[in-house]
C-alpha cells in the first residue's frame, strides 16, 4: 500500500487531491494542515480506515517531524502555503515563513525514504511574462511579490535536493483553479458569490487583464497522472487552462450563467500583483490528461449548482 502525505490537505486543491487519492484502495492518505486558511469541512469523509487528518504546521519542525518519521511516506504532495494575491500582499512576513516549511519537508523526505515529492508552485513565478504562451522552460524571475519569490525558492530547493541527495520531485505550476470548494475570496468564486447574492461584481481597473481558469477536476487528474504513470519525474508541469479571457468578460459570463441582474463595478487598479496577462503552455498537461479540458461555462455551472457553494453564499451574506 502506498503511504501518501498531503500537506495543506484541508485547502481547496489539497482536499480535492486527497479525495481522489482515497478512491484507490492501494492508497493510505494522511493530511496535515494548520487550518490557517484550510477548513475541516473540506476533508474527505470516505474510507476512514485509509485516511488520517493531523492538525500540524509544516513550518514548525517539531510538529511535522514526528508525522513523517512515524509514517515514513512513499510520496509527499507539498501543497501547504499561504495563498491568495491579496492575502499574500497583506502578510509578506507570513509568506516568507513558508520557506522553512519547504526546507522541513524536503529534509524529512530525503531522510525518511520518500520516493518523490510533488511541489505546488504557481503561475506567479512567471512574473510579468516575456512570452506567450508561458512555457515551463522560460521563467523570467522578474516578480518582486513575496509569494512568487517563495515559490521560486521552493523550485530551486527541489532541484538542489535532487542534485545533492537524489530526491526525485515533480513541480506543478498552478494557474487559476476553481471549483465548488474554493474560498470565496478568489476571483472566480468571488464573482459567482456576488452575482448569486445580488451584489455588484467588483473588477479592478478596466478589466482588460487576462487570466485562464482551470476546473479543479482537470488539475487533480493531471497531477495524479504524474504519480500513477510515473512520469514528469524531475520536471515542471504547467497546470491550468489555455483559454485566455479578460476579467471583464469573466464577469459578464458569470452574470449570464447565474441568471442574475447585477452591475459590474470597476474599482481602482491594484497597486501591485495584478499581472496584465496569463496564458500557459499546457502541452504537457494535455498529454497527461488524454482528454479535453472542462469548458469554462460547464465548470462554472457546476460551481453554481453546488449545494456546498450555495450554502457558503448564504453563510457569507449573514456573516
Amino acid at each position: 500500500m502506498r503511504k501518501i502525505l498531503v500537506t495543506g490537505g484541508a485547502g481547496f486543491i489539497g482536499s480535492a487531491l486527497a479525495e481522489r487519492l482515497l478512491e484507490d484502495p492501494d492508497n493510505y492518505v494522511v493530511v496535515v494542515d494548520n487550518l490557517l486558511t484550510g477548513t475541516e469541512d473540506r476533508l474527505p469523509n470516505q474510507h476512514p480506515d485509509r485516511f488520517n487528518f493531523i492538525k500540524c504546521d509544516v513550518n514548525v519542525l517539531s510538529e511535522i517531524l514526528p508525522v513523517m518519521v512515524s509514517y515514513r511516506f512513499d510520496f509527499v504532495f507539498h501543497y501547504a502555503a499561504v495563498v491568495g494575491v491579496q492575502r499574500t500582499l497583506e502578510n509578506p512576513g507570513m509568506v516568507l515563513k513558508d520557506i522553512q516549511g519547504i526546507k522541513n519537508i524536503l529534509d524529512l523526505c530525503k531522510s525518511t525514504g520518500v520516493k518523490r515529492v510533488f511541489y505546488s508552485s504557481s503561475s506567479e513565478v512567471y512574473g510579468e511574462p516575456v512570452e506567450f504562451p508561458q512555457n515551463e522552460q522560460t521563467t523570467p524571475l522578474n516578480s518582486k511579490l513575496p509569494y512568487a519569490v517563495v515559490k521560486n525558492v521552493g523550485e530551486s530547493f527541489c532541484r538542489s535536493y535532487k542534485k545533492e541527495y537524489g530526491l526525485d520531485y515533480t513541480i506543478f505550476r498552478f494557474f487559476n483553479t476553481y471549483g465548488p470548494k474554493q474560498s470565496t475570496d478568489f476571483v472566480m468564486s468571488r464573482f459567482i458569490r456576488k452575482a448569486l447574492a445580488g451584489d455588484p461584481i467588483p473588477v479592478y481597473g478596466d478589466g482588460t487583464q487576462t487570466r485562464t481558469f482551470c476546473y479543479v477536476d482537470d488539475n487533480v487528474d493531471a497531477c495524479l497522472a504524474t504519480l500513477y504513470e510515473d512520469c514528469a519525474v524531475n520536471d515542471v508541469v504547467n497546470i491550468g487552462n489555455d483559454r485566455e479571457i479578460t476579467i471583464r468578460e469573466l464577469a459578464e459570463i458569470v452574470v449570464e450563467v447565474t441568471g442574475s441582474n447585477v452591475d459590474i463595478h470597476h474599482l481602482a487598479p491594484l497597486d501591485e500583483g495584478d499581472m496584465k496577462r496569463r496564458k500557459p503552455d499546457i502541452a504537457k498537461m494535455r498529454e497527461l490528461l488524454q482528454r479535453d479540458l472542462v469548458d469554462l461555462r460547464v465548470g462554472m455551472e457546476r460551481v453554481v449548482s453546488s449545494p456546498r457553494f450555495r450554502r457558503r453564499v448564504v453563510t457569507d451574506a449573514y456573516a
